[in-house]
């Protein structure tokens, strides 16, 4: 029976930030948060899990960004659990596992390898794990027989080798003073047991603030579905290194998805995150279950039909605060999932009472995007599709999708008995993700100041949001002219 008092509900359309005391500048800000009760980001953005927007590369770029990436689920759970590991080795202190090859390989599987990993050259070791020597782009260069063997072209023992436990000073100056980018790591029997690479402290220097694990990995999240195949596939993802899982459905306040968080709460140490919810009850159930972190938002997202194909959802400047109303008492982080258009939308979602963000069209334009690039009238667009439409759901030849049981369809064998949630299409391509990443959080950081918040937790308490008309809306946005140059983090409706 429909409430006769219908409740409110707000969008970050329908308010805006009211300007407070301040002596903060926003290069003074921290805008560190927590994603989850045990991982803390140094900016408050991670990209969404969506097959158009986040895959390893995207993962890397908003690590190496301070954010973090959620790696998308349609794919298989080894091609997923892969992704994790290309992202846990991309960039380490010490790679505690190094890809490595046989002597009897051949080069054309080392060149497979590199470009897999995106590395330069793989250690030769011993079915024993003894190093026999290294092979490297300066050892194939010339080599015209790809069908050759590591063993008649490695440069061989005896390398430049360090102990474990090597420090990272003496490590540097070991690579420095021979000249050498790799720098292996070995016991007293000769066995290797990692490598240390000159590309790896290039990469800090380069990106100091990146949200690293306490072993100098990039830390990466993924998600999984509900039932005993995700729940297999998220101990795969666990296995490879994911440093949190997210129980990413349509519908989070569902006995699937409580059961999946409990059950993975007990059986593992993994962070895991839940959703998507838009109430209080909902929260409350996910917090009750053990979750680590609360992702809200039904419906909001820019590809999305969920409201009006289900009728269902709750515009997401209520739905956040209805969620963090049960959340940071638990001291759970809230995620706000969707509906965000501007870099402002990102301050109001953290006063309303997110702790981070989720983003999905504006990144999907982002150099790092796995979506097609495409050109339409001399413009580059890139595509963008939500995981309820039907591109994502269908099942062509050998490709199966894994991504129905997000919308509850997995029992549906016919693609043509689909019922879609979402639509498909293409956003402006924006270029690399750190210039957009930069215009984002200069944006927060100038809200940060206007409401004289010197750190997140500080925008979370000061902070106060005041509800607008239409007419406060139009007059928010340029108006009365005709806009000839866009600026690079406004573009018109």
């Amino acid at each position: 029976m429909a409430n006769p008092d219908l409740p409110l509900g707000l969008t970050f359309d329908d308010v805006l930030l009211l300007p407070g005391e301040s002596d903060i500048i926003p290069s003074e800000v921290d805008t560190t948060s927590r994603v989850t009760r045990n991982i803390d980001i140094r900016i408050p953005l991670l990209s969404s899990a969506m097959d158009t927007v986040t895959e390893a590369r995207m993962a890397i770029a908003m690590a190496r960004q301070g954010g973090v990436g959620v790696l998308h689920r349609n794919l298989s759970a080894d091609e997923q659990a892969a992704q994790v590991d290309l992202v846990k080795r991309s960039e380490a202190g010490m790679v505690s596992n190094p890809v490595t090859c046989a002597p009897h390989a051949t080069l054309a599987d080392v060149e497979a390898l590199c470009a897999r990993y995106r590395i330069s050259g793989v250690p030769v070791v011993a079915d024993d794990g003894v190093l026999l020597g290294i092979v490297t782009n300066r050892d194939m260069r010339f080599e015209t027989n790809h069908s050759r063997l590591v063993r008649d072209v490695m440069t061989r023992m005896p390398l430049v080798t360090a102990p474990v436990g090597v420090s990272r000073e003496d490590a540097l100056a070991l690579l420095a003073r021979n000249k050498i980018e790799k720098l292996p790591l070995v016991d007293s029997a000769g066995r290797l047991t990692g490598l240390i690479t000159v590309k790896d402290f290039a990469k800090s220097e380069a990106f100091p603030f990146a949200t690293k694990d306490a072993h100098g990995r990039l830390v990466v999240g993924a998600a999984v579905g509900v039932g005993e195949d995700a729940y297999k596939r998220a101990l795969g993802l666990v296995d490879a290194g994911a440093d949190f899982v997210v129980v990413d459905t349509a519908h989070g306040h569902s006995r699937g998805v409580v059961e999946m968080v409990a059950r993975l709460k007990r059986d593992t140490t993994v962070d895991v995150v839940a959703g998507n919810v838009a109430t209080r009850a909902g929260a409350q159930a996910l917090v009750d279950a053990g979750a680590d972190g609360i992702k809200v938002g039904v419906g909001p997202g820019s590809i999305c039909t969920t409201r009006v194909v289900a009728g269902v959802g709750v515009p997401q400047v209520t739905a956040i605060m209805d969620a963090a109303s049960a959340a940071r008492p638990a001291g759970v982080p809230v995620i706000g999932d969707g509906g965000l258009q501007y870099s402002g939308d990102i301050v109001k979602a953290l006063v309303a009472g997110a702790d981070t963000v989720m983003l999905g069209s504006l990144l999907a334009g982002c150099e790092e995007s796995p979506g097609e690039l495409i050109f339409i009238n001399g413009k580059q667009f890139k595509t963008y599709r939500g995981m309820g439409s039907l591109g994502a759901m269908q099942t062509r030849g050998q490709k199966a999708s894994y991504s129905r049981d997000r919308y509850g369809l997995q029992d549906v064998a016919d693609d043509d008995k689909l019922v879609p949630q979402g639509v498909e299409g293409q956003v402006p391509y924006r270029g690399p993700l750190a210039a957009v990443a930069h215009q984002l959080v200069g944006g927060l950081s100038a809200g940060m100041g206007f409401a004289g918040a010197q750190s997140i937790p500080e925008l979370q308490e000061r902070g106060q949001l005041i509800r607008i008309t239409a007419a406060g809306l139009t007059e928010s946005h340029p108006h009365d002219i005709q806009m000839t140059v866009e600026a690079p983090n406004y573009s018109s409706r």
